[in-house]
């Protein structure tokens, strides 16, 4: 299985626990890859590391459930991973930039959406070339 399959793998298994408690080895071992090499690789490719990708995407998850449903706040806070109001709160203004009250109240979120893998490789090709020589020029400045 090469990077981009074991990647899609791992994003995949993510999507569908969002709302579980899933640890980093977990998805490494979905993906048959050592935790440590999976997560070098990710951070690579991506651009972020996993733990980001996930707390992007459940607070993400979180601002739409609160835009969409009557669920408590706490409730919400539970399902996707945190054990307090307070935190939840914290994690949810520094990513949306609103508290969860007021995007019950119709401030704006953002939305964080599912990495999708796509890798193209340009470049490889041949070309053929000749140096040639040219007078000297001069140059005033």
């Amino acid at each position: 299985m090469n990077w981009s399959e074991s990647i899609s793998r791992a994003i995949e298994y993510i999507e569908s626990n969002l709302t579980n408690d899933i640890t980093i080895q977990d998805i490494a071992d979905y993906s048959y890859t050592s935790s440590f090499y999976f997560q070098k690789g990710f951070a690579m490719l991506c651009g972020y590391s996993i733990s980001e990708y996930i707390r992007n995407r459940k607070l993400s998850l979180a601002g739409y459930e609160l835009l969409n449903t009557n669920n408590k706040i706490i409730d919400i806070a539970l399902k996707y991973g945190y054990d307090s109001p307070d935190s939840f709160t914290k994690a949810f203004t520094r990513f949306h930039g609103s508290t969860p009250t007021a995007v019950r109240n119709g401030a704006k979120i953002k939305e964080f959406t599912p990495l999708k893998i796509n890798l193209i490789l340009k470049g490889g090709n041949t070309m053929e070339y000749k140096i040639e020589g040219k007078r000297h020029l001069k140059l005033l400045g």
